[in-house]
Order: structure tokens, then C-alpha cells, then sequence
């Protein structure tokens, strides 16, 4: 059993992009990166760098003030909420919970296909998730009843409900315990390699990037201070990037980073 279908070659395009909130206050300044079908891109950095603003701007949110952003070559802005919502997920930070039952809310993901009401399709397909993720004990709970791990992870399978192109997770392993996590993060991996999905996360925790993501964004004072695979993370970098000392080192097949 898959988490997702197989996707179009869809890719999502930030292309010199700059934000502000408040004027002459720049958040992002000329950043460029692509999230690309079958590639899972992390944004790291330090809070505050602007890496919630970028993935803000990339499921357009927050309209840049200059440069553009391109869902398969044209505009994002050109396209409905409905169009870009048939294309792109977004799992926010933070996120408010209601009375629906876990059932119901991810039938929600299936919102941008239905017309009148959800089809036998939409309702196997959310059945499909619960059972990928294990989450029948709470299918007929009430979602403001759950705990915020199991709700985070509740927010994550709407996400895959809605069966999307590209996938952008603002931090998505926040109030997840070490097993779920790594749960979360395999099974985005795993529509990443067998299915295409575009995805990125903004994530703190390095060596889970490094685990799980195979192209990097790193971001420094609104500005991109490196891209590219996993080369680009570097002992000289961390510091430039987290003022962290730290060395690199192989673990079996994993590159971590250990501060000193």
C-alpha cells in the first residue's frame, strides 16, 4: 500500500523571491530554489530566518513582493485555491483543531475534487491512509480530543488524503515522539521515491534532514547561504549558517553532524 498515487511531472519554482512585512524590513531577499517530482528538499537555518516565510510564499499564502513563484512554469497566482490545492499540500506549524471527528477532517483533504458530495473514490482513499498510518483507535474520535502528537499527525494524513504533487511540511515532526517521526518522514520518502512526489520540509533537526531529504536549501538572514545536495553541508558551514562549531561524520550510510 502506497501513501500517494503515481504524480505528474509537477514541479514548484521559487524564482528570486523577496518578502517583507513591514517596508525597508526585508524577511527574504533573492531566493531561488526547485522542488522538483521525485527530489524532497529541506529549508534549514535558524529561527526567524525566514525558512516559514518561504514555504508561506511557495503554497501562496503570502504573495512575494518581488520575484515569482511558478507551479509547472506558470505563475502561481494565476491559478484558484481549488487548482492549486489539487496540486499542492501544505501542513502548517501550527494549525487549530475543531470538532470534527478524525474521520471527517481527513475527508477534508479530499475538498478540492469534490463537487457535490465525497464519492466511494474520496472515502477509500482517506479508509487507504488510516490504515497506512494505523489510525483506526482514532478515526471516530474528535480531533480536539487528541493529544498534539496525535494531532500533528492527523494534519500530516490530511495532507496525504489530498493526494498532491508537491508537498511543503513546516516543521513537521513538532510534538511527534521518535517513532512517529521517523514513521512521518519514511512514508514522505516513500511517495518521493516510488510515486514522485515533490516535496519539502522546513526542518530543525539537521541530521534528520540529512536522513531523510536529498536536496538542501540552507538560509541565512532572508538570504540563501547554500544549495544543492548533501555536499553542501560542511563544518565551515554550520558555523557560517548556526554559529555552531561541528564536525561531519559517516555513521553506516549516514552523513551526521556532531556539534563539538
Amino acid at each position: 500500500m502506497s501513501v500517494s498515487n503515481q504524480h505528474e511531472n509537477i514541479a514548484l519554482t521559487a524564482n528570486d523571491v523577496g518578502f517583507s512585512y513591514v517596508a525597508d524590513q526585508s524577511v527574504l531577499e533573492s531566493v531561488s530554489a526547485d522542488i522538483v517530482p521525485g527530489s524532497f528538499l529541506a529549508i534549514l537555518g535558524v529561527n526567524g530566518c525566514g525558512k516559514s516565510t518561504l514555504l508561506s510564499c511557495l503554497d501562496g499564502i503570502l504573495r512575494p513582493k518581488h520575484g515569482v513563484i511558478l507551479l509547472n512554469g506558470s505563475e502561481l497566482s494565476s491559478f484558484s485555491r481549488e487548482e492549486r490545492a489539487q496540486h499542492v499540500a501544505y501542513v502548517a506549524q501550527h494549525s487549530h483543531a475543531n470538532q470534527l471527528t478524525v474521520y471527517d477532517s481527513l475527508l477534508l483533504g479530499r475538498k478540492p475534487y469534490v463537487r457535490f458530495s465525497a464519492s466511494k473514490e474520496d472515502h477509500d482513499r482517506v479508509d487507504e491512509i488510516i490504515a497506512l498510518l494505523s489510525l483506526e483507535p482514532l478515526a471516530l474520535r474528535f480531533v480536539d480530543e487528541l493529544s498534539g502528537g496525535e494531532y500533528q499527525k492527523i494534519i500530516i494524513a490530511r495532507a496525504f488524503v489530498q493526494d498532491p504533487d508537491v508537498l511543503l511540511l513546516d516543521e513537521p515532526t513538532n510534538n511527534l515522539d521518535m517513532a512517529n517521526q521517523i514513521e512521518v518522514l519514511s512514508l514522505v520518502r516513500e511517495a518521493v521515491d516510488q510515486r514522485g512526489l515533490a516535496a519539502c520540509a522546513v526542518m530543525h533537526d539537521i541530521n534528520q534532514a540529512l536522513r531523510f531529504c536529498d536536496r538542501f536549501l540552507m538560509v541565512k538572514d532572508g538570504r540563501v547561504a547554500a544549495y544543492g545536495d548533501k555536499s553542501i553541508i560542511t563544518s565551515e558551514r554550520i558555523l557560517d549558517v548556526y554559529g555552531v562549531e561541528a564536525d561531519i561524520v559517516e555513521h553506516g550510510p549516514y552523513m551526521l553532524v556532531v556539534p563539538k
